[in-house]
């Protein structure tokens, strides 16, 4: 299932990643289900999980040098 025997990343559960993230568990949760949170892992009918790469992934995206709409991390 992993290239080259690779062992699967270490995922996190909710309450790690918001930590991580420095926000609230509900914070996470009301981003999952506004679709504007990180990408996450559906493991049964309640278990949620995070990559920690992928926490790093949406964090960069949501970088900014301006609070102005629409501005993008490297614009000038």
């Amino acid at each position: 299932m992993f290239p080259n025997d690779e062992a699967a990343p270490r995922l996190l559960n909710v309450n790690e990643a918001a930590q991580r993230l420095g926000v609230s568990v509900s914070y996470l949760n009301k981003l999952r289900l506004t679709e504007e949170g990180p990408v996450f892992c559906k493991l049964g009918a309640r278990r949620v999980a995070y990559d920690p790469a992928d926490l790093a992934a949406w964090l960069s995206e949501r970088k900014r040098r301006s609070t102005a709409a629409g501005s993008a991390a490297g614009a000038a």
